[in-house]
């Protein structure tokens, strides 16, 4: 056995690498990664035949024999380890496969590690996308362990690597058909990747994927969620050899730090829209959306605009041609309708996110309606527009969008005003770049213009605008910009610059480096001669960046004049060095000796302080007299002598009890002139509430006043009504009346036609005569009666108002006539008239037309109806004839 052994261990490496016998391969293994930790770097020639064949570490990784396998994933992680990029990308193709199948899934946790390790290293030494693309189809593996072992893995990596270096979307697509499986450990490793998830990426997650998950397991998923809100932002724990040479890189130049930073927030800058593929959402509008939106129903709009909302309500839009759809939108802005209104902005709203940058062009059609339809006073409505304008400021930037906001500032209505006010604060937040000058100077002029409105909102809101400018491009440029304003205005201004928040970028912050390096170019033309005039005033310039910086308007004095000190160079030429320690205080007293302006003595005191190792008292009296103070300060302007004069002044001041009570009564002048400025502040703006008040009682006065005349009409209107109803009332009554009499008229004139042909049935009973009794033929009584119900006919007639149109029709066409005189009742009269002759001599009409020439016309009425009545009597005898037996 042990001759065996021998033999082996002769054997070449990649002939033990395949051996039959697993010992031998395990010592193969080991006997590999042992060298490969060995190697002084990545081009050692042992790590040639495994690179040139990579094909070898397939049967390594997926060797049967679970012992050997340990050892051959562990001899791959050094491989990877040592062997650098080029040994990652050459075998990546042909380990991660079995790596999936029979490490991860392994009864070993030594295996598993080992395996979990290779997936990270080969990540690490080149990039992940090949590494998840070949991890993926793990996932559709049809054994649940190796799905739940591959679902662990990408937790792992994504745990090390983070959301923004992995790219998520992948596996976050494939991530429902795991929450689906019957397996419970496959679910469980899921909501595992997907908590992992929301630690990178929080709400920007759930478009993916959210609306594929049961309700129960999105209220798991919430429970999970809710552990881990509290956390802080999650930290890449390993780096990518190219992101580590990055940081090494960068830490040799002094910005290690920084790079530290950056990835500590790269993750929240991921969001649904990087992660979202673009969708046409064009071809699924309606094909009767324009039809629907252009309907004279506002019901038809809203759901037109609702069923668009639907579709737009996308994490991110196919950029494509929306011009004829934000004309439509833009227009929905004037519809009298407001909830057509919130649900166009909503669509603008959703419209702009889903194509950011891309709807850059259609902000002119949008936003100019949108600002005009913020004098909506409803909340719900106000806060879509204001949704609305944000979402298409985030599409582009303040430059673009400052001058619409500008224009709606002076708007005529007070709502547009502040809305938009409101819309100028919130991008002035958001925005990440920092205003022109040129721009800063128009919110600046328009915010001011804000402060002297009379409303308390408009005025807040113009302090707050210059507060939040202020935090953009600082305190120390914003001055300028204040000057002017009263001290409660600019204590209202700091107080919004103290609280206000941003994310521009501070740009003018280097600024000032340009400035501080501008003393030095003189300092550097001031040097500029002679080498031994160089070293002369070297101790002369220490003090000279102290005098320029206390007096600014007079550093390029200092240029201009200073060729005729070089004659005083001459003097310091001969000069050993030992007088080079005297230089500074001579250069520093001369300055500000007597010889020097008053504006030079004030700033003095600076100098003094900076150079106090030198004894002051000793060189003052020496350059006073001497010539040494004319080589530095050899000023055409500062050598009159007329200016010596003022030197005195400031030695003969006021005493120190004077002067603390002079302080004193400045400080109570300007309490005094505060106090005043803020009653004067307070009273205006009592008076500008006491007059909103009074507009808005006189408003309730005029409301309460329309109101009681409304009541008032609406009562008279009622009277009227109900008099109309009486009068309708007694009208039918009436008519109901005439017509039973009516009814029972003929039912007796058809029962008793026989009888009118006997002598014996001649002479009516007492209710058919009252019947039957015409105006011209009865009594006055009677005839009254007739008359009154003409008139209520005729005044009906005339009002337009026919109670019983069809049954006076009816009536009509069965009496033969429209005024009644042709019924078989007066027929039935006349014949009587015709037997008694004392009816014939008083003819006589009942209706106002009839006159005295009428009297023929009623006759040959008369005539006919009783020659109707004599033929229906004879049919009703030869009826009764032949019904009888």
């Amino acid at each position: 056995m042990g001759d065996q052994e021998e033999d082996y261990s002769s054997l070449p490496l990649t002939d033990r690498w395949t051996h039959k016998i697993w010992k031998v391969r395990k010592g193969a293994y080991e006997d590999a990664a042992k060298q490969f930790a060995a190697t002084p770097n990545e081009t050692d020639p042992v790590f040639r035949p495994f690179i040139q064949d990579a094909a070898l570490w397939k049967g390594a990784a997926a060797d049967s024999n679970v012992a050997a396998q340990q050892e051959g994933i562990a001899a791959l992680c050094a491989f990877l380890k040592f062997g650098g990029p080029d040994a990652a990308v050459r075998s990546r193709g042909h380990t991660i496969t079995p790596i999936v199948e029979k490490g991860l899934a392994s009864t070993r946790a030594a295996t598993k590690a080992s395996a979990v390790e290779a997936l990270l290293l080969y990540i690490e030494m080149d990039t992940p996308a090949p590494v998840i693309e070949d991890l993926l189809p793990g996932l559709s593996h049809k054994q649940p362990k190796i799905i739940a072992a591959t679902l662990a893995a990408l937790t792992t990596i994504f745990h090390n690597y983070g959301c923004k270096t992995v790219d998520p979307k992948p596996v976050l697509k494939a991530l429902p058909k795991a929450f689906g499986h019957a397996d419970k450990n496959v679910r469980a490793e899921a909501t595992n990747l997907a908590v992992e998830f929301y630690r990178w990426l929080r709400e920007a997650m759930k478009p993916m994927f959210w609306g594929d998950l049961k309700p129960t397991q999105q209220n798991d998923l919430e429970a999970q969620f809710e552990k881990i809100k509290a956390e802080p932002a999650p930290k890449q724990e390993r780096l990518l050899r190219s992101q580590a040479a990055m940081e090494s890189a960068s830490g040799a130049q002094g910005g290690g730090g920084g790079d530290d930073g950056g990835y500590d927030e790269e993750p929240a800058e991921i969001d649904a829209f990087d992660l979202a593929e673009p969708q046409d959402v064009l071809s699924k509008i309606a094909p009767d959306f324009y039809d629907a939106l252009g309907s004279s129903k506002w019901k038809d709009r809203k759901e037109a605009l609702e069923g668009l909302y639907a579709v737009l309500n996308v994490p991110r839009i196919k950029d494509s041609d929306f011009n004829e759809l934000n004309r439509s939108l833009a227009k929905c802005m004037k519809d009298a309708n407001i909830m057509v209104v919130t649900h166009a902005a909503q669509s603008i709203e959703a419209l702009a996110k889903g194509l950011r940058k891309g709807y850059g062009k259609y902000r002119s059609i949008v936003m100019g309606p949108i600002m005009e339809r913020l004098k909506e006073k409803k909340q719900a409505v106000a806060d879509a527009l204001g949704a609305a304008l944000d979402a298409v400021f985030l599409a582009t930037s303040l430059t673009d969008c400052l001058e619409d906001i500008v224009a709606c500032l002076v708007h005529k209505n007070p709502q547009v005003k502040e809305g938009t006010m409101k819309f100028l604060i919130r991008c002035l937040r958001t925005t990440r770049d920092v205003p022109s000058k040129a721009e800063i100077q128009t919110i600046v002029d328009s915010a001011k213009k804000l402060l002297s409105e009379s409303s308390e909102g408009l005025r807040s809101g113009g302090a707050e605008v210059l507060g939040t400018v202020m935090k953009i491009i600082g305190e120390r440029a914003m001055n300028p910009h204040l000057e002017g304003l009263d001290d409660i205005r600019k204590n209202k201004i700091k107080e919004f610059y103290e609280t206000a928040e941003v994310k521009a970028k501070e740009k003018p912050k280097p600024a000032p480096a340009p400035a501080r390096a501008a003393p030095g170019g003189p300092k550097k033309v001031m040097g500029g001669g002679p080498p031994g005039l160089r070293k002369g005033p070297a101790g002369l310039r220490k003090a000279a960046p102290a005098a320029a910086a206390a007096a600014p308007p007079a550093d390029s004095a200092p240029l201009a004049p200073q060729p005729t000190a070089r004659p005083a160079s001459k003097l310091g030429m001969p000069k050993p060095s030992g007088l080079a320690g005297m230089k500074a205080p001579q250069k520093r007293l001369g300055g500000p000796g007597g010889l020097a302006s008053p504006r030079r003595v004030a700033a003095a005191p600076p100098p003094v302080e900076e150079e106090q190792p030198a004894p002051p008292p000793q060189p003052r009296l020496g350059p006073a007299r001497g010539g040494l103070a004319a080589r530095s300060l050899a000023k055409p302007a500062a050598a009159p002598a007329p200016v010596a004069p003022p030197s005195p002044v400031p030695s003969s001041g006021l005493s120190a009890l004077e002067r603390a009570e002079l302080e004193e009564l400045r400080a109570a002048n300007e309490r005094l002139t505060r106090l005043s400025e803020e009653l004067r502040h307070e009273r205006s703006k009592l008076l500008s509430e006491v007059q909103e008040l009074k507009n808005q009682n006189a408003s309730l006065i005029e409301d309460h006043t329309r109101d009681v005349l409304s009541i008032k009409a609406k009562e008279t209107q009622l009277v009227r009504a109900r008099s109309d109803a009486e009068a309708t009332e007694q009208t039918n009554e009436r008519l109901r009346r005439e017509l039973e009499r009516l009814k029972r008229a003929l039912d007796r004139a058809e029962g008793h036609g026989p009888g009118f042909a006997s002598p014996g049935l001649s002479s009516p009973t007492h209710d058919e005569a009252g019947i039957y009794r015409d105006g011209g033929y009865g009594s006055a009584g009677t005839r009254n009666q007739r008359m009154s119900f003409n008139s209520t006919m005729s005044e009906e007639k005339e009002n337009g108002d026919h109670p019983y149109p069809s049954a006076k029709a009816n009536l009509e066409l069965r009496y033969g006539g429209a005024s009644g005189r042709g019924s078989p009742a007066r027929g039935y009269r006349s014949n009587l008239a015709g037997g008694e002759g004392s009816y014939i001599s008083r003819p006589q009409s009942t209706t106002p037309h009839d006159s005295r020439g009428d009297g023929v016309e009623s006759w040959k009425r008369a005539a006919e109806v009783t020659s109707q009545l004599k033929a229906r009597i004879e049919q009703m005898k030869a009826k009764q004839a032949f019904m009888r037996p």
